[in-house]
């Protein structure tokens, strides 16, 4: 009988100020990659709209902040988690 196999889990949040500049996506795509998390939450996005991108090995949903593209939030999902992540509208 074979017995699935346990993993925990690794959850982190990160305030990185910005990923507005071209590249800071992937960027901090491979530093969780480094630190082989599985769902990041991100604060001071600041990205315009919201939506979903992938990048490396994860899929980073965000959503979008005031008129000064402050405050926007988003978080990155492990590509082998997102079929546990459910997107919920309102």
């Amino acid at each position: 009988m074979n017995k699935a196999r346990k993993r925990d889990l690794r959850f982190g949040t990160w305030n990185v100020r910005s990923l507005y500049r071209a590249g800071s996506l992937t960027a901090a795509a491979r530093e969780l990659t480094r630190f082989t998390l599985d769902l990041v939450g991100m604060q001071e996005v600041r990205w315009d709209k919201g939506g979903t991108v992938r990048a490396v090995d994860y899929n980073f949903f965000y959503e979008i902040g005031d008129k000064n593209r402050q405050l926007a939030t988003g978080f990155f999902v492990h590509h082998r988690m997102i079929s546990t992540v459910k997107r919920v509208v309102c």
